[in-house]
């Protein structure tokens, strides 16, 4: 039976991506966990592996296609037997909204008919998935059904990890006979429409005589688009600051890399920072949360993002359980991320996840601004450049101090005014008395 491969989503903001590369021609045969093909995300150039084993029977998609939309057929694998001569079309002919809504009600009574087209031979549809005692479709590789018998697995009781919840041969691997059956998600909430702007022809016509160059949006510059509108529109931003005095961290850090030089480790100031929100979230734990649509999850570990600037857009990668590493582990793992970051080659569970993010223009010479909270995080720290100003000293002569502008953008939703207020203080506190951080 003809099993198709479905264009996957990389990542949780992917909605369409560029087949680079193929890794495999028709004919060849694969094995579940093959690479087969590369796929260019809104975040990274990818290896994508077969989910199944098979011989690829028809390629759909052409490498260096653009656009491809999240679970279009891009390949077909057949089984021993079959041939690419057996493939009919799989893909159903364009609908109108209306079309589709109605399928989407009728769904569950009767499948779509294909469409062929006399240009090629179409990929032949799977058959409808059998049905359990209940009524309900179980929808699950031939490969997966027949380990199932084997094993006595009763597939209704698994959740597929395969496209669109297919059952394949590794969820039946690491089953057992009797296993529960994985409660059904709630149905998410309807995300708010992003509030409608002026089109691209409307923009044009206001600059119709002017000389400019339109410039191509790539996957990453559009999901940031996306992303921060949604954050913006979406999220109760309030915020918080302060003034952090450096001086006594500056003389510290300058200490602890004259005896890491021999070790080849240099820590910058970020890094400090990095280790002062960690413990910060670990001592205000009610402010380690993230916004989970209808409910907080507070998290345990500190779990922390770091903005890192890239060639159209930026990624955020996570310094897990940041909390338990020294500074010297900290430094090294984001030096890696961070070069990694800007060659496109991290995976997606290197910048997925975090509770709290930081975001740093102090190397620019800002001296302080806002930023946009990432969701699901429930704060973001906006740090801006040491800068030596006058202060009055404790005994009320005035003196002259690094100054160091900070910024938390809060989820009012997630973390109160005052619990914000206690954060910030914990991550002031942290960054004035670095010595504690070490105990």
């Amino acid at each position: 039976m003809a099993t198709e491969i479905l264009m996957p989503a990389l990542s949780p903001t992917m909605e369409e991506g560029t087949l680079a590369k193929w890794l495999v021609k028709e004919g060849d045969t694969v094995a579940a966990g093959d690479l087969i093909a590369e796929i260019e995300t809104d975040k990274a150039t990818m290896e994508f592996e077969a989910a199944d084993e098979g011989i690829v029977g028809k390629i759909l998609v052409a490498e260096g296609s653009e656009g491809v939309k999240v679970n279009t057929p891009i390949a077909v694998l057949v089984e021993e037997g079959e041939s690419a001569d057996d493939i009919e079309a799989s893909a159903p002919a364009p609908k109108d909204k209306d079309e589709g809504e109605q399928e989407g009600e009728q769904k569950d009574e009767a499948a779509p008919e294909a469409k062929t087209s006399d240009d090629a031979p179409a990929t032949k549809a799977a058959p409808a998935a059998p049905k359990d005692d209940s009524g309900e479709r179980v929808f699950a590789s031939p490969l997966a059904r027949r380990i199932a018998a084997e094993k006595g697995i009763d597939l209704t009781a698994l959740q597929g990890s395969g496209p669109r919840g297919r059952i394949v041969k590794a969820d039946v691997e690491a089953a057992k006979p009797g296993a529960a059956k994985a409660p059904a998600a709630d149905e998410a909430a309807p995300k708010a429409a992003p509030a409608a702007g002026p089109d691209a022809a409307q923009v044009m016509k206001i600059y119709e005589g002017r000389d400019y160059e339109e410039v191509k949006l790539d996957g990453m510059r559009k999901t940031v688009a996306v992303r921060l509108t949604e954050a913006k529109q979406t999220i109760p931003h309030f915020y918080l600051r302060r003034d952090i005095l450096l001086d006594e961290l500056l003389s510290f850090r300058a200490q602890l890399n004259a005896r890491l030089e021999a070790r080849g480790v240099k820590l910058s100031v970020n890094d400090f920072i990095i280790k002062a929100c960690a413990l910060a979230l670990q001592q205000v734990p009610m402010a380690n949360a993230v916004w989970a649509g209808d409910r907080i999850l507070k998290l345990t570990p500190s779990d922390v993002a770091v903005a890192v600037a890239v060639d159209g857009g930026l990624f955020t990668p996570v310094l897990k359980d940041a909390e338990q590493k020294s500074l010297s582990a900290l430094s090294a793992e984001m030096k890696d991320l961070a070069s990694r970051a800007r060659d496109r080659k991290l995976a997606p569970h290197e910048y997925l996840g975090g509770s709290f993010a930081v975001s740093n223009l102090g190397m620019y010479g800002i001296d302080n601004f806002d930023a946009v909270i990432n969701p699901p995080h429930g704060a973001i720290l906006a740090v801006g450049a040491g800068v030596k100003k006058p202060v009055v000293q404790d005994d009320g002569s005035l003196g002259v101090a690094t100054v160091m502008s900070v910024t938390l953008s809060v989820d009012h939703r997630v973390i109160d005014g005052a619990l914000g207020a206690e954060l910030l203080e914990a991550i002031k506190q942290n960054l004035e008395n670095p010595l504690a951080m070490l105990a």
